[in-house]
């Protein structure tokens, strides 16, 4: 067993091993597999055996630059999801005690203190001026 673990684990020096990319595939392959059992789409199996086929593909590949160019093209996109969950969010807490408007010369966001009444907004990126109720 030693002897098959050593000629198994031998070749795995320069391989690229984990990063976002297989790890959301493998994460994917083990929802795919539970929802597979517990629903009769049996298919759902075939397609969870694939992307783990996938995710240990990327794990034991050695051609580093391919695999890396993969993983920042997923990086970029995802990133791009998350900043706007994350800007919904933001802005939403802030509704209570803000204003946002946009500038109408520029399009730049300003955020403004509300219960102020009407108030001259200028806008820091253009130097425009208008006025608006907070």
């Amino acid at each position: 067993m030693k002897d098959f673990l050593y000629r198994l684990f031998q070749g795995r020096y320069g391989a690229y091993g984990t990063d976002r990319l297989t790890k959301f595939c493998l994460v994917i392959a083990v929802v795919l597999l539970f929802v597979s059992f517990l629903t009769p789409l049996g298919f759902l199996y075939y397609v969870a055996i694939a992307i783990l086929a996938y995710s240990y593909f990327r794990l034991f590949s050695k051609n580093i630059p391919f695999r890396y160019r993969e993983n920042e093209i997923f990086v970029k996109y995802t990133n791009k999801i998350a900043d706007f969950f994350r800007s919904f969010g933001d802005s939403w807490t802030q509704k209570k005690n803000y204003h946002i408007y946009k500038c109408p010369n520029c399009g730049q966001k300003i955020r403004v203190p509300r219960g102020k009444g009407r108030i001259e907004i200028r806008c820091p990126k253009c130097d425009n001026r208008f006025l608006k109720k907070s």
